[in-house]
């Protein structure tokens, strides 16, 4: 949108909130869900002292949170949705949010912008206009999550009523909580989505079997009391890439073996439940490399091979929701682990459901009352049903990740890349579109699609990245090479970044002024009359960088960039 007003078309995330069960708890500590990387407590902080109680159940309602406890998902959208309302209040002069339901469906470039089409298009509450509106913009940033998935064996069922497509809409919800306590119910996967259904059923007092189905049979791990985020500096994997692809797999268990042992060695500190994560977090910083050497064929095959395996040893759960269900699996057998894929699902009389599941050569026949669909996203975007992302790849101005086949192609600040390579320059994307740009840029592997480090990440990036093309304040063009500071700036360099990085930290209109005329004083005492718009970008694009450093957890960068420290401290909102 222009850079005097900013608009948004998102779905009603308040409405889909307010279905969430309250049993439904974050699958990490609530001290790891803050929207701000750098400012780590900031979601405990609201949830203790400023989130209004008045509408919470009666377990959540005098509860504290600490940092390694669990915390409703369902608190999420009003956390952010305040926090985004702060955020407009203290935007700059001229800025306006305007906030819109409709569903975008084709993107089409201008001389100077894009064009959004939106369907169904209503503004601050009003009913939706009849057909299509056009939206024009200077950039649009795609944040469309994830995508999903519709599997060929279901297209039989989709409409039946006793199959739920998509279990975290209020519909969905609430057909789980009205079953009879004896039905007996299906669920397609046996990862957290599963987990969620599975312990709203027995928290609800649910009697009857509870099957949960997968080809890998694996199921989360559960996070020790106290458990608190770390990043370990562990040796990278050894691989030689030349002895063959046939030896790709071998070579990558040995070397998981080894690192896991490392750990278990040198850091006895680290609880058993989470090394396996402290491996995949450590071995972010060394695949990037290791994975520019291995073709895009073999690389798939890994990931087909281990993905599921990975985002369950990259990400655990919080034991409020994995003790129940398990305590139901393996003391009681009310809950069964079918190891194999679902086939074929087709009804049967009393609007109950068959589900042939197989394994090797072997098929068996389960039958339920209810199936709960978790089979997952979508990370083929040439086989997305959303179609604005049909259109994006139709048009060309998207292209599907050549090497992974998992998202689309982007460049460093997450700009699409067209079909021939080039960047339009004036469409991004943040969230699961990029994951195969994070796989080989950034060797992040497993849970991607509910990463929300690497989103809050992207949000970072991208937003610095068009503020710096659409702003006069800053030079578009590539920032100076290194070689180019004058020995005065060069020893100025890292006093400078902390300024544009307490600038950009800072949550009030007041403290950003300050900080940046602080900023353009220092720079001028160094550059004189030259134009310094060149060196604001280079200074930006340091800033964000420290912003986004991912080798720390985020209370350590927060130390490490002395943001407890800032000149402008009260900075936030009274408690």
């Amino acid at each position: 949108m222009s850079t005097s007003s900013c608009s948004s078309v998102r779905w009603n995330i308040d409405t889909l909130a307010s279905h969430n069960p309250w049993s439904h708890v974050f699958n990490i500590q609530a001290g790891r869900m803050s929207a701000f990387r750098e400012d780590v407590d900031d979601f405990l902080n609201w949830a203790n002292h400023e989130a209004d109680r008045s509408a919470w159940s009666m377990e959540w309602r005098d509860v504290e949170f600490f940092e390694s406890d669990p915390a409703p998902r369902r608190l999420y959208a009003d956390y952010l949705g305040q926090r985004l309302r702060e955020a407009a209040a203290e935007a700059c002069d001229g800025v306006v949010l305007r906030e819109a339901n409709g569903e975008m469906v084709d993107l089409v470039p201008s001389a100077d912008g894009v064009t959004a089409v939106i369907e169904n298009l209503s503004w601050s509450g009003n009913e939706p206009g009849p057909g299509s509106a056009a939206l024009d913009a200077d950039h649009v940033i795609l944040a469309t999550g994830p995508e999903l998935r519709h599997p060929r064996y279901a297209a039989a069922v989709l409409d039946h009523p006793s199959y739920i497509r998509l279990p975290y809409t209020g519909d969905g919800v609430e057909r789980v909580r009205s079953l009879p306590p004896q039905a007996v119910v299906a669920i397609i996967g046996t990862m957290l989505s599963a987990y969620d259904f599975a312990s709203l059923l027995l928290r609800q007092g649910h009697v009857g079997t509870i099957y949960m189905i997968s080809p890998s049979s694996r199921t989360p791990g559960t996070y020790p009391p106290d458990h608190q985020h770390g990043v370990l500096d562990i040796p990278p994997p050894l691989i030689d890439v030349e002895r063959g692809s046939a030896t790709l797999a071998g070579q990558l268990e040995a070397e998981w073996l080894r690192a896991c042992l490392f750990v278990v060695r040198q850091h006895p500190e680290v609880h058993p439940a989470v090394i396996a994560e402290r491996v995949a977090k450590s071995w972010e910083a060394h695949l990037p490399e290791l994975i520019q050497k291995i073709s895009g064929e073999d690389l798939r095959t890994l990931l087909e091979k281990y993905g599921s395996r990975i985002a369950t040893l990259r990400v655990s759960a919080m034991s409020y929701t994995t003790d129940l269900v398990d305590s139901a699996y393996r003391m009681s057998g009310q809950v069964q682990i079918i190891t194999g894929r679902v086939t074929d699902l087709s009804p049967l009389e009393q609007d109950r459901l068959s589900l042939t599941v197989s394994v090797g050569g072997s098929h068996r026949t389960v039958e339920a009352d209810l199936v709960i669909s978790n089979f997952g996203r979508e990370f083929d975007y040439t086989e997305v049903t959303s179609r604005l992302w049909q259109r994006l790849l139709v048009s060309g101005l998207a292209v599907p990740h050549r090497k992974t086949r998992r998202g689309v192609e982007v460049d460093g600040f997450g700009t699409l890349l067209m079909a021939d390579g080039r960047k339009f320059g004036a469409i991004s994307a943040v969230g699961a579109p990029r994951e195969g740009d994070e796989i080989v840029r950034h060797g992040r592997i497993g849970a991607f699609g509910f990463n929300l480090a690497t989103i809050k990440n992207h949000s970072v990036s991208v937003a610095a990245d068009v503020l710096r093309n659409l702003e006069s304040r800053y030079d578009s063009r590539e920032p100076c090479p290194d070689s180019t500071p004058t020995p005065p700036l060069s020893s100025a360099w890292a006093q400078l970044v902390s300024l544009e990085i307490q600038r950009l930290a800072a949550r009030r209109r007041q403290s950003r002024a300050e900080y940046q005329v602080q900023l353009d004083r220092k720079l001028r005492e160094f550059a004189g009359q030259a134009d310094i718009r060149t060196w604001l970008s280079a200074i930006n694009r340091a800033a964000v960088d420290c912003l986004t450093e991912v080798s720390v957890t985020p209370r350590e960068l927060r130390a490490q960039l002395m943001l407890d420290h800032q000149s402008a401290t009260p900075d936030r909102t009274p408690q």
